[in-house]
């Protein structure tokens, strides 16, 4: 279903609920120690229809069922229903866009808070909005790039900016404004308590939210951020290898590990290779400099073909990459972070002939670097990997059960690959449940601290998934 149609089902239910209670209760729609419905916040159980379209998230994959959703409306609501779920001793996961690629912003038997109707963005100054958690980015960067601003967000469209800026953020304007987390300056949340709580009377709430991962501290009801100019226009280059081996691969890798790294801020570029194609994407944002036009030469020398788009504005471009919006069967995480080709040329070549023998696997790497190590960011953030070039995703993607049972296990023989050869670092917002040391290799020396975080705001851990601090 559409956003648009599922925002005014979920309005039409609320406005039912709440104009008929005596009606609804008389009908079994509250049972014994269920919460009722108010303007604030809308209970679902197993039993009522909107239930089964708000548990499922973008992972087709994944089926959990909540005892009860509480779809929320205001920061009241979601203070309401914490005190209740606290009350009931229920579990509390998150729920902002529902494109955790584990589930996390789901459960079995505990309570779902949804936030997708917190998801205005209110204009408090040229450069700085205030933006609710549920607001995906094709909302925010509806709202933002008319007025040529930007915020360096990801580029998948339905993804919601709550769940995307706690864990850190990045996508093609990173390497010239940083990651998402590091244009926050301000948070609103409700704690494990129920209470409502500001980053200004605590930075370190503020710090660790910037990076520290969605679920683990409390309930992200606002946030703000300072914007960017946008660059007016943005220009991909495309290149395409068909039929690689192993072997051919590998060294396309490495002469775009050695060029990527070479780019000016200004450029995105990506390597991946799916079933025996490789791929190369170079988005550029300003002119054609001399470092810009070597690596399109060397990286169309090593590649079968190279094609270019004209410049386009920066809003149309995006939409190039906002990606499929329907949910799908899909095993994605990260694959580790890395600062050269050194530390994955040993064994990479294996890795990519599993890739090629495994149709619908992909593997895939992302040149980060620049605004990203900014050391003044670092300081004021959580985010543990900012000494690293490179970003990489493992992806599969299926129709059948068959194709996925294959793939899930073809999937973990190359995660074990890398956990072998000592890659020891990951993306929080690319999750593996099978990830040993999992809260290790997300947030590496900053853990104990964001312990302590966690101990403030929510002693009881009221607020858990499968890999909550």
């Amino acid at each position: 279903m559409e956003r648009k149609q599922f925002l005014k089902t979920a309005l039409l239910v609320n406005a039912a609920i709440i104009a008929k209670p005596l009606l609804a209760m008389a009908k079994g729609f509250v049972i014994a120690d269920f919460p009722l419905s108010n303007n604030n916040v809308t209970y679902y159980k197993k039993s009522d229809a909107p239930y089964d379209l708000l548990r499922k998230g973008f992972n087709k994959r994944i089926e959990k069922f909540p005892q009860i959703i509480a779809l929320c409306s205001t920061k009241e609501g979601v203070a309401q229903a914490v005190k209740y779920a606290v009350a009931n001793k229920l579990p509390i996961a998150i729920k902002s866009g529902g494109h955790c690629m584990e589930g996390f912003s789901s459960n079995n038997g505990g309570m779902v808070i949804n936030l997708s109707l917190l998801n205005k963005v209110e204009w408090v100054e040229d450069f700085v909005v205030k933006v609710g958690p549920g607001c995906t980015l094709a909302n925010l960067y509806n709202n933002i790039l008319p007025k040529q601003k930007i915020l360096p967000g990801g580029s998948c469209a339905g993804v919601g900016i709550g769940g995307l800026v706690t864990g850190g953020g990045y996508g093609l304007m990173s390497r010239l404004f940083g990651l998402t987390c590091d244009s926050l300056q301000e948070v609103t949340m409700i704690d494990g308590k129920g209470n409502s709580v500001n980053s200004k009377d605590n930075p370190e709430l503020l710090w660790a939210c910037k990076g520290g991962g969605s679920g683990n501290f409390g309930i992200v009801t606002e946030l703000k951020f300072k914007l960017h100019t946008a660059p007016k226009t943005m220009q991909s280059v495309r290149f395409k290898t068909k039929n690689a081996t192993a072997q051919k691969a590998k060294q396309i890798f490495k002469t775009w590990f050695e060029e990527s790294k070479l780019l000016p801020n200004h450029c995105f570029s990506a390597c991946l290779l799916n079933g025996k194609t490789v791929y190369i994407l170079l988005t550029n944002t300003s002119k054609t400099t001399a470092a810009v036009q070597r690596f399109i030469n060397t990286l169309s020398a090593a590649s079968q073909t190279t094609s270019k788009t004209a410049a386009q504005l920066l809003a149309t471009a995006l939409k190039t990459y906002y990606g499929r919006q329907a949910p799908m069967n899909f095993k994605n995480a990260s694959a580790g972070l890395y600062k050269s080709f050194n530390e994955i040329e040993p064994f990479i070549e294996e890795v990519l002939q599993k890739v090629i023998n495994t149709p619908g696997m992909i593997y895939q790497v992302n040149a980060v670097g620049g605004a990203v190590q900014n050391a003044e960011f670092e300081k004021t953030s959580c985010f543990a990997h900012r000494s690293y070039f490179y970003f990489s995703e493992l992806q599969a993607y299926w129709e059948t059960p068959t194709q996925g049972n294959k793939l899930m296990a073809r999937f973990q023989e190359v995660q074990q690959l890398f956990s072998e050869n000592n890659i020891t670092a990951q993306y929080r917002n690319y999750p593996d449940v099978n990830f040993k040391n999992s809260l290790q290799l997300y947030y590496g020396t900053n853990l104990e601290r964001l312990r302590a975080v966690k101990k403030t705001y929510d002693p009881n851990n009221v607020l858990q998934h499968e890999q909550s601090i």
